[in-house]
């Protein structure tokens, strides 16, 4: 095959990449203009290589004029170029004015290129084997020169941006930058003849490679599906070398073998037959690939679209809960049979070690180690291959979004304790406002109710005890706790509250191993028994057989380290349901005539500053009861209290309507 052969295909190639390439990015720009621009680009190189092959051809004035086009091809690269850059943190307005004054620049690549048309700037010369090839003439060297110029301004934007860029932007500059040498060195051989250097331009038979570079490097960070694309590409070129290698080795070599009519064929026709042959089998491939798939795992049929419909529904999860349900109604639907999905290991979900059991159906078990996420299923002798293949994808995706699921709890949890302790902050200057502006008016009011009547200075007297009280309470919640720790001897402490407490006809009982004590602020401590016991009276003060039951007995958790365990009981009426949750101990909720709404809020302050919790128990039950309604918990009692059988006789049919349960996770003293 002649060299005037290989450079047509090469040219006529580079022509066909044009189109294709600005057709492609005109489909995918969107609101991306700056990919519209380097369309624009690929259009005019296009053109620029059309006439090239006019020229070869005999359409000597249509060829010249399609070359002396060429101003307008970087002309739509400085406009690329300019839209590329000056975008987010370096925009500036001085690019802002180049953009603007684009107009002004096509029209004057217009007027170089009317300009050259009509003083004849380029003519044709018998270069490659006999055949025109484009060269200036004297003229010509203005278009020349303005498009090295534009050419340069445009590389000189993408310098200034590959300065103040950064990440992805500033890699696909580099990217062009790099692009950009590899045209500048295929493009020189065409200026040669101009120069009077009469010499074949080898460069410009790779000139097809220039512009898929040059496009794959701009968009590879903004459209991700060229990178998969550009994959098979590299994949398909490296093929074809390897086979033009192993036809050379085999033409060599076919003469020696015996193989005489085989070493007659020209190369370029046993290469062109093998291109066929790589480019049919390229075709059928993804068609077999699915056929064998098919074989090998009936019943599996696992596309991009059902992996896109499981990943985009398994990570819309926002609770274990949730995650679950649509695991379970994912697979269960594309399997068609019951699936059950169990995760262990996760922050809130159950940690009870998941066995595997082939007798209770299709199980896939999701649990977390060292190494992260990892999934497991039952084997079954009914199970098909591709119903394997099928649980293993899946349960890839579903590790996968178990990852996510706890990251995502953890970030939520970490607001949520950010978002409270800016409330503590902002209520902290509020009540100590509140505080100064309060306290003299109320001692004031206080000091006047001496002159009133005794009926009218009681009842101020207890109004302003509760004003009091609130504002207390507020200082309480909103400061910062610190606690001075000592040995705490919880029996005598819980007496002595008893003792002081204006209980009326409430029986109050207490139940509390007298050596029980433990490390904590005993002040602190005594703050949560009030605020406990007083929150009781108020609903059990006057009915009929009202009972408050306060027990505690030290337990041991899996680990063994020593806790204790407190219950205070009332007979009262049962909460409402909605106040069952964390609401209960939020500020500002109360449900009792002359509540602050702060006493449970300040109650679970305090624990969570010893590191321990409180919780509502609804229908707490005696062993004579029935089941307790609380979340589950991970210790195990270890002291047999026998405070359990007694409470049941003030309690209502063996359960207490209202229970808080306290836990200290403390060391013992």
């Amino acid at each position: 095959m002649s060299l005037s052969i290989f450079f047509e295909i090469s040219i006529l190639l580079t022509s066909v990449c044009g189109l294709l390439v600005a057709s492609w990015l005109i489909w995918r720009a969107g609101q991306q203009s700056e990919l519209r621009a380097l369309a624009g680009f690929a259009v005019m190189m296009a053109c620029w290589c059309f006439g090239h092959l006019a020229l070869f051809h005999g359409e000597i004035r249509l060829g010249v004029a399609l070359v002396l086009a060429n101003p307008i091809m970087p002309t739509f690269f400085l406009h690329f170029a300019l839209l590329f850059v000056n975008t987010g943190s370096v925009r500036r307005p001085m690019l802002d004015a180049w953009v603007r004054g684009l107009p002004i620049v096509y029209m004057t690549s217009f007027i170089v290129v009317g300009y050259s048309w009509w003083a004849g700037a380029g003519s044709a010369n018998s270069l490659i084997q006999g055949r025109p090839f484009f060269v200036f003439t004297e003229s010509g060297m203005v278009n020349l020169a303005y498009t090295v110029i534009i050419g340069m301004l445009a590389h000189a934007i993408l310098l200034y941006g590959w300065l103040h860029h950064i990440g992805n932007k500033r890699r696909s500059i580099l990217a062009m930058f790099g692009v950009g040498a590899w045209g500048l060195l295929l493009a020189t051989s065409f200026v040669f003849p101009s120069f009077g250097i009469e010499r074949f331009p080898y460069p410009m038979l790779l000139l097809p490679s220039y512009l898929l570079l040059l496009v794959y490097g701009v968009v590879r960070y903004q459209i991700l599906a060229v990178n998969a694309f550009a994959n098979r590409a590299l994949l398909v070129l490296a093929m074809m070398l390897v086979l033009l290698c192993m036809i050379a080795v085999a033409s060599a070599v076919s003469a020696q073998v015996g193989l005489r009519a085989l070493s007659d064929v020209p190369i370029w026709q046993l290469w062109i037959y093998s291109m066929a042959i790589l480019l049919v089998a390229a075709l059928l491939y993804p068609m077999l690939s699915r056929l064998s798939e098919r074989l090998i795992y009936p019943g599996a049929v696992l596309t991009d679209s059902v992996l896109e419909h499981w990943s985009s529904s398994l990570e819309g999860a926002s609770s274990w809960e949730e995650l679950i349900d649509k695991g379970e109604r994912l697979l269960s639907t594309y399997l068609r049979k019951d699936v059950t999905i169990m995760i262990e290991g996760g922050e809130g979900v159950s940690r009870e070690s998941a066995k595997i059991d082939p007798q209770l159906g299709l199980n896939v078990i999701v649990s977390k180690h060292v190494s992260g996420w990892s999934t497991d299923h039952n084997e079954n002798a009914d199970m098909s291959p591709g119903m394997r293949l099928s649980i293993e994808v899946f349960g890839s995706l579903l590790a996968t979004s178990c990852g996510l699921l706890e990251r995502s709890l953890e970030l939520a949890e970490a607001e949520k304790k950010r978002l409270d302790e800016q409330h503590l902050v902002e209520l902290g200057h509020l009540s100590a406002a509140m505080a100064h502006e309060l306290r003299n008016p109320l001692n004031i009011i206080s000091m006047a109710s001496y002159s009133t009547s005794k009926e009218v200075k009681e009842h101020i007297q207890t109004q302003l005890k509760r004003a009091d009280r609130l504002v207390s309470d507020m200082l309480v919640y909103s400061g910062k706790l610190t606690l001075q720790l000592s040995t705490v001897r919880l029996l005598p402490l819980v007496k002595s509250i008893v003792a002081t407490t204006e209980k009326g006809a409430v029986q109050v009982d207490v139940n509390i191993p007298s050596d029980l004590q433990f490390e904590g602020d005993a002040h602190r401590i005594q703050q949560v028994f009030i605020n406990l016991i007083d929150n009781a009276l108020a609903f059990v003060r006057n009915q009929e057989g009202g009972a408050i039951h306060i027990s505690a007995n030290v337990e041991a958790d899996v680990k063994g380290l020593s806790l204790v365990r407190i219950y205070v009981k009332n007979n009262g009426p049962e909460l409402d349901g909605s106040l069952t949750t964390d609401d209960l101990f939020q500020p500002f909720v109360s449900k009792r005539s002359g509540g602050s709404g702060l006493g449970l809020a300040i109650v679970r302050r305090v624990m969570e500053a010893h590191g321990g919790t409180i919780q509502y128990l609804a229908n707490h039950n005696t062993p004579n009861g029935n089941a307790v309604i609380r979340s589950s918990s991970d210790y195990q009692t270890t002291h047999n209290d026998e405070a359990l059988r007694q409470d049941s006789e003030r309690s209502i049919d063996g359960s207490w309507p209202v229970t808080f349960e306290l836990i200290f996770p403390v060391k013992e003293s």
